[in-house]
């Protein structure tokens, strides 16, 4: 980062506007922003969407993003991959790999639909499974999986997220929890599950790649409500044996090792770990 002052830009927020899109959007926002704070260099700005994300890119070194909806779309994509290839640090969590739906079959269920966004960010998704238990595999070596264990447990979505530049992409996190087991009816509809590797077991949920001089990360952990913002209709029974979903839920953000890994993202993108000690 050039000079004594690090701009971080943080985007949380649901679709449409001041919608919370079944998740807790001023949990994570406090996060970010209390993780940024306690670097004295850092001035952070904060937006719900992408509205306007070329007015707040220029001079910024690092943008955060949580969202459920909002995507950036026509010349907002074509300013954040500018931004990028300039040497841009953006970490994208959770329901950042979303974005735009579509309405499809008789039932009228919903598809996610595929943008130039998410060829930006590396990353597109597709479906989850109910909240649920499972293990999390933990490439290490990177800044970003500094301190992490080789695997860890949590509770969160499951997210099926296809990554779209694998030549590119160091993979940092996985689960192996096989083909999806959704209940009929549940979740997106998706016409393949371009997700899982060629083991039929893996999936990836973490990864960093280059774009141009810049860097983004992703992780789809995350998944965080209260009672006001819970829209998941049950859970699997490693999380509750009757289906019960927790009004309160914090899931990853809760796990020593997600909290690391969270601390670890906000550092590489402030170039904080560029000048640490080997």
């Amino acid at each position: 980062m050039a000079g004594d002052v690090v701009r971080a830009h943080v985007i949380t927020g649901g679709y449409p506007v001041g919608s919370h899109a079944g998740h807790d959007h001023d949990y994570v926002r406090v996060q970010a922003l209390s993780a940024l704070q306690q670097d004295e260099r850092v001035h952070a700005s904060v937006s719900n969407d992408f509205t306007d994300i070329e007015k707040w890119l220029p001079g910024c070194d690092f943008l955060f993003t949580y969202v459920a909806g909002p995507y950036a779309e026509g010349d907002e994509n074509e300013a954040l991959r500018g931004w990028l290839e300039d040497g841009g640090r953006w970490l994208g969590i959770h329901g950042t790999a979303g974005g735009r739906t579509k309405r499809v079959g008789e039932a009228r269920r919903k598809q996610m639909v595929r943008t130039p966004y998410h060829e930006t960010l590396g990353a597109f998704f597709l479906n989850h499974e109910p909240v649920r238990r499972f293990e999390v595999q933990v490439t290490r070596g990177h800044p970003l999986t500094q301190g992490l264990p080789e695997a860890f447990l949590t509770q969160d979505e499951p997210y099926q997220v296809e990554v779209l530049d694998p030549a590119h992409t160091q993979v940092l996190l996985t689960n192996r929890l096989g083909p999806d087991a959704s209940p009929p009816g549940f979740g997106f509809v998706y016409d393949r599950d371009t997700s899982l590797h060629a083991d039929a077991e893996t999936r990836t949920l973490g990864y960093v790649r280059q774009v141009g001089r810049g860097e983004v990360a992703y992780f789809a952990l995350g998944h965080t409500h209260t009672p006001s913002t819970n829209v998941q209709p049950f859970v699997h029974e490693s999380v509750d044996p009757e289906g019960r979903t927790p009004l309160r839920f914090r899931g990853s953000w809760e796990v020593d090792a997600f909290r690391q890994l969270f601390q670890n993202g906000i550092q590489w993108g402030i170039g904080a770990e560029d000048s640490a000690p080997a």
